[in-house]
């Protein structure tokens, strides 16, 4: 990569990070959360508010994850691939920004943190080269998978807006995963996955409240 290509990319990367975390994001897709609203007292609402803010700070990191990775990728192919799958995260980051405020709530304050850590992650990711980088977006949208499967056993029973939301949001991330081990993806080592599960731990827990 020539330095001023570099340059550029590093430009690029700047104006996006300060859109994703700033600017009110859109979707190119229509919400799935097209069914009637229902009425959720007020523990059922801050229930789901926090659960969609936790997809949404999700939402937030993958964002930067994969144009950290897309941005170091010296495959031309591997870098529109990474950022397709971070075009089709940004609509989940607009569809779960729209229901958290439908819910009376926003969004995690700590949004600037997680976007810059994650770019970081991103980086060094793919910088490992790019076996490693699919594994490592292979891996990443496995344990977000497991998160969604765990919100939806969480969420109210009558909140079919917010449940229409993270079960499409499942399906994209594990068609994610699945194209990137289809296309040489390496397993990551124990260690790497306990780590990933650990930062998304206290990604989880603060973007709760937070």
């Amino acid at each position: 990569m020539r330095q001023t290509d570099l340059g550029d990319r590093i430009l690029t990367e700047l104006d996006k990070a300060l859109r994703v975390v700033a600017a009110r994001p859109r979707a190119q897709r229509p919400t799935p959360a097209t069914t009637a609203h229902e009425d959720l007292n007020s523990k059922e609402s801050r229930l789901s508010a926090g659960l969609m803010r936790v997809n949404h700070t999700g939402e937030i990191a993958a964002q930067a994850l994969y144009r950290g990775q897309a941005m170091v990728s010296r495959d031309p192919e591997l870098r529109e691939h990474l950022l397709r799958a971070a075009d089709e995260e940004h609509d989940h980051l607009a569809w779960c920004q729209e229901r958290t405020e439908q819910l009376g709530s926003r969004v995690s304050l700590l949004a600037p943190v997680w976007y810059a850590g994650s770019f970081a992650i991103g980086v060094a990711a793919g910088l490992s080269g790019d076996k490693t980088s699919l594994g490592f977006l292979a891996e990443t949208e496995k344990q977000v998978t497991e998160h969604l499967d765990d919100h939806l056993k969480r969420l109210p029973a009558n909140d079919s807006e917010s449940r229409a939301i993270v079960e499409q949001m499942r399906t994209d991330e594990i068609a994610h995963g699945e194209d990137a081990l289809e296309r040489g993806g390496a397993a990551l080592p124990p260690p790497v996955k306990r780590a990933m599960r650990a930062a998304s731990k206290v990604m989880t827990t603060l973007s709760f409240r937070i």
